[in-house]
């Protein structure tokens, strides 16, 4: 039967983050199942604009953006809002539009993308209102789907969890070797045991554990002396200086490699530099940084209090600890670093989580739910 498909996005294409990552390959799928299953299905993106679009992703005949007109957004919604048999909304700040075309429309089904801390705290009246409204909330991870139980009195027979999948554009090692202009770059042998972290390093989400990272390194250091950390993802000022001054605090000058921004092209040969990916984290919805780094063959070690436990197979592929426990942290890296990692285990890993988060039982998924509705 065909069915007509909006997905609703604050910005998919203009930005780079986790759940950008997620709308991109959540299009992709819509758009393989909509030529599949002769659906009409579209991609409607507040923030971003036409000339945006990442091709690969769908066509443009399937995709419009408003680039910043909020207003035109939200008219061409109502003035639609009774044409779509399912509307996906990839955020809960897209709530008001999910409810205007419910009201208008009670028969189209009305679905939420529920991701980490956007959904983890008090919500405004109009918000609380659409969960009631809405026919299905997907959520990434198992700890967003309790979250969602626990928090706002959500009918458990609405949730549905869904974890993310890999990028299926992003580029795949097939040899597991340290790229050599990295190497160059930051000046290595490449025998030295490198962890790795990339994470938005914003002072106003001082949840990411890579301070504590920091602070274990000084620990590190004596039982592994050629050890680097590198540490990379756009910051603010505010959070530059709070790192600068805990690598001085901590002694850790020499171990510590701040880069910046990592364009998307290069994100792969850095996954393939390191040795281990550790992001202790307090809040993370599911983190597809873990199964972009478990798809190079990189272990990874994560938090233990939220949705990370999904991304790593409750433990499977990586180890969870307590985020505030420096002691358990620095017993995990010291355990994968005592412990050469192989081409054979990169490639295990490769598979194991390619096994668990590819795109085509994603889209299985995807596609049962909404010929289910």
């Amino acid at each position: 039967m065909s069915k007509k498909v909006i997905l609703f996005s604050l910005q998919t294409f203009s930005t780079t983050g986790g759940i950008q990552k997620m709308t991109r390959t959540l299009a992709h799928s819509l758009h393989v199942l909509s030529q599949r299953n002769k659906w009409d299905f579209k991609l409607w993106s507040v923030y971003d604009s036409n000339n945006n679009i990442m091709p690969q992703y769908l066509p443009a005949s399937e995709f419009e953006g408003f680039g910043e007109n909020r207003a035109s957004f939200v008219l061409r919604a109502v003035l639609k809002a009774n044409k779509p048999d399912v509307i996906i909304l990839s955020h809960i700040n897209l709530a008001i539009i999910g409810l205007v075309i419910k009201m208008i429309n009670p028969k189209c089904k009305v679905w939420l993308i529920a991701h980490g801390i956007e959904v983890w705290r008090p919500l405004s009246m109009f918000k609380k209102l659409f969960l009631k409204r809405c026919d299905k909330i997907i959520c990434v991870s198992s700890f967003t789907k309790g979250q969602m139980i626990s928090r706002h009195q959500t009918d458990p027979a609405l949730c549905t969890v869904l974890n993310n999948a890999v990028d299926p554009f992003m580029k795949m090692p097939l040899l597991f070797t340290k790229p050599g202009h990295l190497l160059k770059r930051y000046r290595l042998t490449g025998n030295e045991p490198i962890l790795f972290t990339l994470t938005r390093l914003a002072s106003t989400e001082q949840y990411k554990g890579h301070d504590q990272v920091i602070k274990v390194i000084s620990q590190l250091k004596v039982n592994f002396p050629g050890i680097k950390y590198i540490l990379s993802g756009q910051h603010d000022h505010k959070e530059e200086i709070r790192i600068q001054k805990l690598i001085t605090e901590y002694k850790v000058d020499e171990q510590v490699i701040l880069t910046g921004f990592i364009e998307e092209n290069e994100l792969t040969d850095y996954f393939l530099l390191a040795d281990l990916f550790v992001l202790p984290s307090k809040k993370e919805g599911f983190g597809i940084v873990f199964i972009e780094a478990l798809a190079c063959g990189l272990p990874v070690v994560c938090g233990n209090s939220d949705g990370s436990i999904d991304a790593i197979c409750n433990g499977a592929l990586g180890k969870a600890i307590n985020a505030d426990d420096l002691v358990a942290l620095e017993s995990a890296i010291t355990g994968y670093l005592q412990t050469p990692l192989t081409e054979d285990k990169r490639k295990y890993l490769q598979d194991q989580c390619m096994s668990h988060f590819n795109e085509l039982d994603y889209m299985k998924k995807l596609e049962d739910l909404i010929n289910n509705e």
